[in-house]
């Protein structure tokens, strides 16, 4: 059950940050920064696609994906286009790789060290729900405020 429940929200949150990199008026807005908010719309969604893609798409669902973390806050001006193409393909990933886990999986010690301890993968997981639900309340903060300002 909780599998799905996770699919689930995974599912909804990402395509509302679809809906967030789609509704900037102007496209150079993704990657404006103010004194305050030092991320931008951009890094923040290419640290999400990095994140999903990692611990979900190479752990869970052995994808092969390689994570260059750095790049995901300093990289620049990628096409709005590409990165809605990039939110697309995680949404198939991580469906794709919790397809693959049954109950006893989610019990299961998560393959990697994430935190300062092992946890379950059912807790990491979560814990990445968590974490795309908080980015993305920053990234419709920033939009709100970028296209009110522009």
């Amino acid at each position: 059950m909780l599998i799905e429940v996770l699919k689930s929200l995974f599912n909804r949150d990402l395509n509302r940050l679809r809906t967030e990199i789609s509704s900037y008026k102007n496209e150079e807005n993704l990657w404006r920064v103010e004194e305050s908010i030092t991320n931008s719309a951009g890094n923040l969604c290419l640290h999400l696609i990095g994140n999903l893609n990692t611990y979900i798409g190479k752990e869970i669902g052995n994808t092969g994906y390689v994570r260059n973390r750095e790049l995901e806050f300093s990289l620049k001006n990628v096409d709005r286009e590409e990165l809605l193409q990039s939110i697309d393909n995680t949404i198939k990933v991580v469906e794709t790789s919790l397809d693959k886990l049954d109950e006893r999986a989610l019990a299961a010690e998560y393959p990697i060290l994430v935190f300062d301890q092992k946890t379950s993968t059912e807790f990491l997981l979560v814990h990445l729900t968590t974490h795309l639900t908080y980015h993305l309340g920053q990234i419709n903060y920033h939009r709100r405020m970028v296209d009110r300002v522009a």
